[in-house]
């Protein structure tokens, strides 16, 4: 299968496991790569989550596949000492032979600079135009839509229009969000995208060490069991309803509200959101009890009906293209 994400991610099929925090372990990424797609280290989850020195983690997924994976950089700038370490975590894995790189959130000019100037491309995260637009000004050589069906932090627009919305840009652009079967994965590559990130899907594989309570919950939910909530980072995100998410709803508190209203102290309220969700989530990954757990899932829960190898999932979805 040939498209332009295949020739500048140099793997044989155009999908893409998504950083996924705090799902991204090491056996994941290094599957689907070894598959023939592309997994994405997160280093959040490889260092925090799975315990790793950075470093050592990144040559223990090498030591599992030989083939290419990439890396996800969160460049959200408000939180200089983050930021640093993220610069560091970029040039160590350019060091370790790293050359495909997603970013999400900020400016990603000085990115590019570094992947650029390594021979490396750079692809990033887009819910509209004029994120878009803010990439391609930094250089980007390609786009993640993040389209409405997605888990976690999900867009705004359809895949389709998404889609018409970044055509104009002429980079390729990647489908993000509510793809969990072959038919689904064929139909957004038929549609005109280069490629397809997949996150939810891979939670439900045998090499995801998510709790098994989480992965039956992707197989028992459907569609509309997928809700948008700011009770965990103050923005919306898509989790699987069930009890807990019931009990404390779905928006966030008066005192938050108006904490995020605000110029200054809206970092302050980020900052606390963003440290008990990195607990929750953290807490989620191995937990079976769903009295105090929330699960990100995007709207692919509805085609998932079985855990399975990853290897068998690039597979089927190669296979569903080739005719």
């Amino acid at each position: 299968m040939d498209t332009p994400f295949t020739r500048h991610a140099h793997v044989q099929v155009p999908l893409i496991c998504g950083p996924m925090y705090p799902c991204s372990n090491p056996e994941l990424v290094a599957a689907v790569s070894e598959a023939g797609g592309l997994g994405v280290i997160q280093p959040l989850s490889l260092t925090y989550v799975h315990g790793y020195e950075y470093r050592a983690g990144l040559r223990h997924i090498k030591s599992l596949t030989s083939r290419p994976v990439g890396f996800n950089a969160l460049i959200e700038a408000s939180n200089k000492t983050y930021l640093d370490r993220m610069r560091q975590w970029i040039d160590v894995a350019l060091e370790e032979g790293i050359r495909f790189f997603i970013t999400s959130l900020g400016n990603p000019r000085w990115v590019c600079d570094r992947v650029h100037a390594a021979g490396g491309v750079v692809y990033h995260d887009v819910t509209e135009a004029k994120w878009a637009q803010k990439g391609v000004e930094g250089g980007v050589d390609g786009l993640i839509a993040v389209n409405s069906r997605a888990g976690g932090h999900a867009g705004g627009r359809t895949p389709e229009a998404l889609l018409e919305e970044l055509r104009p840009f002429g980079l390729p652009v990647v489908a993000a969000g509510g793809i969990g079967t072959p038919g689904q994965f064929a139909r957004h590559i038929r549609m005109g995208y280069a490629a397809a990130q997949l996150g939810t899907r891979f939670i439900a594989t045998w090499e995801c060490t998510a709790s098994d309570a989480y992965k039956q919950a992707i197989l028992d939910a459907v569609e509309d069991d997928i809700v948008l909530t700011e009770r965990l980072t103050g923005v919306p995100v898509a989790v699987i309803r069930n009890a807990y998410v019931e009990k404390l709803g779905t928006r966030a508190g008066p005192f938050a509200r108006w904490m995020l209203r605000g110029r200054r102290r809206k970092h302050w309220m980020r900052t606390l959101y963003t440290l008990n969700s990195l607990r929750r989530l953290r807490k989620s990954l191995s937990s079976s009890d769903t009295s105090t757990d929330y699960w990100q899932a995007g709207k692919s829960v509805g085609g998932i009906d079985s855990i399975v190898p990853v290897a068998e999932v690039v597979r089927s979805f190669a296979a569903a293209v080739q005719y």
